[in-house]
């Protein structure tokens, strides 16, 4: 299944590109793509997982949808989606 990847802010930077389009196996989860990703670039080693849970502050959308209000990090994608990924924000 095709999965496009979206980043923004640090992450982008981390990244190198705003969008990413992937292959995933059908059943693949949230979860098992941000692990991937932060073993995969160097920069998001440790940004996006803390205790096998999404970190405190970071965001992650499937298709529009907090994945929060899902199943978290245990959320199937499904062909088509985009999955967004948010760093902390902080200002004033």
């Amino acid at each position: 299944m095709n999965v496009q990847l979206r980043f923004f802010a640090t992450f982008r930077q981390a990244v190198g590109s705003k969008v990413v389009e992937r292959e995933y196996p059908e059943g693949t989860t949230i979860g098992e793509v941000l692990r991937d990703l932060e073993a995969e670039y160097e920069g998001l080693a440790g940004q996006l997982i803390e205790d096998g849970d999404l970190r405190p502050h970071i965001n992650v959308l499937k298709s529009g949808r907090e994945a929060l209000h899902l199943d978290g990090m245990e959320t199937e994608l499904e062909d088509g989606d985009t999955l967004s990924v948010f760093p902390p924000v902080a200002g004033g």
